[in-house]
């Protein structure tokens, strides 16, 4: 499974939202810090896409949590 730039950026501030910078040095939650280097490489790279299993477990940890939290509840009735 591929992403895209896009997608990168809208889970790494999910996670900066959900866990704002901290400290004089603004450092990134674990997430978005295991996201933010595809993310510059990407950019860096030219990349329009990479595919999932090339990151690291923590950034695809971060992703499938992300993408989790990003459904929709649902509700038993």
């Amino acid at each position: 499974m591929n992403l895209t730039l896009t997608d990168l950026e809208q889970a790494i501030n999910f996670w900066r939202t959900r866990h704002p910078s901290t400290g004089e040095e603004q450092k990134l939650c674990p997430e978005a810090n295991a996201l933010a280097t595809p993310y510059a490489q990407m950019i860096v790279l030219h990349m329009k896409q990479i595919d999932v299993e090339s990151l690291s477990d923590q950034a695809q940890g971060a992703l499938a949590q992300w993408r989790q939290l990003q459904q929709p509840a649902t509700h038993a009735e």
